[in-house]
């Protein structure tokens, strides 16, 4: 595609959403013009090396309206007069009935400045994520003429109405989702082959092979078993599970757990760690850079997370921190939900146990810190197979053809 094509995004940058950055570096390598669309302004502290590479020139929309009147005016002047600026209104309006919200005018003020100031010089529109993204990307389309796709990942699915879902797959010219168990929910609400499943996966030049691990086994109260545990501290991540499985272990059990992640929950994990007397062995470094990420892991001897379904039906696809521990050679305990299955084997690269079964969790942790030897084992295997089938190059390659590179270098 030789004219840009208009990536619309929540946030940018996003520590927790390297593989976003990952993907557009990649797209940048094979000659894909982007220009990055934001809905948001950043607020994390520090970005990924990736994010540095990245030559897009990013746009920041009105992150509230009331907040830039007259850019919201001019860009809707401008739009109201563009040849599907009725369409768009009358899709908006029928939305705004069933969901009557300040998003959902939002929404379509940030369209109509996609529409007037970033569309004349772009000839596709792609969403990741298939909530408000692809609601903003949708309105412009509609206005503008210009197709639009989408990629979509867990919440913004299952968070989302069928209607809503439903009428977006009609409307976008493809979507592709991160995982199979995404693909199945979204292909009965679809045309049949809108929706295709294209896996993340990672950029292994920049995860190096695993480093040997000496064999702690818990015994040595000098030397712990390090535990790490990465990702947001919000209620699917289901890390209050993983504490409380922590608080069942035997007491003479070495072990030390390093959180990394910040979220809106992480006060409220810091004291129920407190209060069940673990405190002194539990590290809460907060969101970090790649690099650092990197560090914890090959420092570390297990990975663990506990994912769930949360009460809004917000759920992990398949969550990339998985991937990225197990290509460095890490064992994971993990819980059964969503498409963790998809790239954990239960018994082969990692432990399964039933989300929310703290008492599961627990006796799958203990097993795996007494016996460094299984451990090795799986963190072996799995780092084989996140080498053999969960390398991003695949996916971009998908891509690539989708954006009509394909026969670029």
């Amino acid at each position: 595609m030789t004219t840009p094509v208009a990536f619309i995004l929540k946030g940018y940058p996003r520590l927790s959403e390297s593989f976003i950055a990952q993907e557009i570096a990649a797209l940048e390598a094979r000659g894909l013009a982007v220009e990055i669309v934001s809905l948001r302004h950043p607020t994390d502290v520090s970005v990924h090396p990736v994010h540095r590479e990245i030559a897009a020139p990013v746009t920041y929309l009105p992150e509230y309206l009331h907040r830039e009147p007259l850019r919201v005016l001019a860009a809707w002047s401008k739009a109201r007069r563009l040849p599907g600026y009725a369409a768009a209104r009358r899709v908006w309006r029928a939305d705004l009935a069933r969901d009557r919200s300040a998003n959902r005018i939002r929404r379509f003020g940030q369209a109509c400045v996609l529409a007037a100031e970033i569309a004349p010089r772009v000839g596709w529109l792609h969403a990741h994520f298939l909530h408000t993204p692809a609601s903003v990307a949708r309105y412009a389309a509609l206005m503008t003429g210009l197709p639009w796709s989408g990629s979509a990942h867990a919440k913004d699915i299952y968070t989302s109405p069928d209607w809503e879902l439903s009428e977006k797959l009609a409307d976008c010219r493809w979507l592709v989702t991160c995982t199979a168990a995404n693909r199945d929910h979204l292909a009965r609400l679809a045309p049949p082959g809108r929706v295709s499943l294209v896996y993340h996966g990672l950029d292994l030049s920049r995860w190096p092979a695993g480093p040997a691990r000496p064999p702690r086994d818990g015994s040595q109260a000098d030397d712990p078993v390090i535990l790490v545990a990465v990702g947001r501290a919000v209620e699917k991540k289901g890390l209050d599970d993983l504490i409380a499985a922590l608080a069942l272990l035997p007491a003479r059990l070495s072990w030390r757990l390093v959180h990394i992640g910040g979220g809106p929950l992480k006060e409220a994990l810091q004291r129920q760690a407190a209060q069940a007397g673990l405190a002194a062995r539990v590290s809460w470094l907060g969101a970090r850079p790649q690099e650092e990420v990197l560090a914890a892991y090959r420092s570390a001897d297990l990975f663990c997370l506990a994912p769930r379904i949360a009460g809004d039906g917000d759920r992990d696809g398949l969550p990339n921190v998985l991937m990225e521990a197990q290509s460095q050679g890490l064992a994971a305990v993990a819980t059964r939900v969503s498409a963790v299955p998809e790239l954990i084997e239960d018994g082969f690269n990692g432990l399964l146990v039933a989300p929310g079964d703290r008492e599961a969790l627990a006796g799958a942790l203990e097993s795996l810190i007494r016996d460094p030897t299984r451990r090795a084992a799986m963190g072996a295997a799995g780092e084989a197979r996140v080498r053999s089938t969960f390398a991003m190059d695949g996916g971009i390659d998908d891509l690539a053809t989708r954006f009509g590179l394909a026969d670029r270098p």
